[in-house]
């Protein structure tokens, strides 16, 4: 293959064995430092995969995300992320990694290799043209990935990717292709490093700008996270406090009785306490 990895290219620090821990943190930071201008470039890239997310969730279609290792654990937490903070079925961001849930704490041997396994598990949940799939890869090259994109691309599927190579074999058959190149690594190929955090970086944006857009935020506030520790119920009851102007004790019974902070605020207004 010609295909030139950025993300395997030898590193531009050697003798790493031999640095202070205070040489290497350095290292280590200043290389993350650049990766949020990276992330940057890519921002009208962002925004045209953004758009079509909202569009197929808006006609009743999920988000999936797919990939492997550092990659497919990354989408996961995005997609686990969304249900606690906006409010949201636990089915609409789904995420899936290269042999199966076990995968998430454990590799598993040559899974990203399975050409197959990638559809196959999109099937598992009924996949259709209603839905958008995002494959992620930092090298842009992972079988498990870009074999499933193309499955998707030949049954109507609209596709996106995030990957840290330019001109990888996933993005020339993603419909929206997101690259951000970060180049080497301070550890050679270590791609859970500056590419694993640009991938962060990106879903967060992602799956942030998609529940603004869908509704699930009002003014900055999660009005529909859910209640599901102590916390986000005292940081619950601070938004009605401030937004409805009562006290913490009436605030805390109006949120007890109506669930989430949204129904308070909408029943509040319409004169039902």
């Amino acid at each position: 293959m010609n295909f030139l990895k950025t993300t395997e290219q030898d590193s531009d620090y050697d003798h790493l064995e031999k640095m202070s821990v205070d040489k290497i943190l350095t290292i280590i930071n200043k290389e993350d430092g650049g990766v949020a201008e990276s992330v940057k470039q890519s921002i009208p890239q962002i925004e045209l995969l953004v758009n079509q997310i909202v569009a197929k969730i808006k006609e009743g279609g999920r988000l999936f995300y797919i990939g492997a290792g550092t990659s497919g654990r990354l989408g996961i937490l995005d997609a686990s992320e969304c249900p606690p903070t906006f409010g949201v079925p636990y089915d609409m961001v789904i995420g899936l990694i290269a042999g199966g849930d076990v995968a998430i704490r454990k590799a598993v041997e040559f899974a990203e290799d399975n050409e197959n396994q990638g559809w196959e598990d999109l099937e598992a949940h009924n996949i259709c043209n209603k839905d958008i799939v995002v494959g992620i890869a930092a090298s842009g090259t992972t079988p498990y990935v870009t074999a499933a994109i193309i499955a998707c691309t030949k049954r109507s599927i609209i596709t996106g990717c995030i990957t840290c190579n330019s001109g990888s074999p996933l993005v020339k058959v993603s419909d929206y292709p997101i690259e951000v190149v970060v180049g080497p690594e301070v550890v050679t190929g270590s791609s859970r490093m500056k590419a694993g955090t640009a991938q962060k970086l990106v879903l967060n944006m992602i799956s942030t700008a998609t529940m603004i857009k869908l509704g699930r935020v009002k003014g900055n506030k999660m009005v529909d996270m859910q209640l599901s520790n102590q916390k986000l119920i005292e940081r619950g009851t601070v938004m009605i406090m401030e937004q409805l102007n009562v006290s913490e004790l009436k605030a805390s019974g109006l949120l007890i009785k109506y669930k989430n902070v949204r129904n308070v605020l909408k029943n509040y207004s319409n004169g039902n306490t």
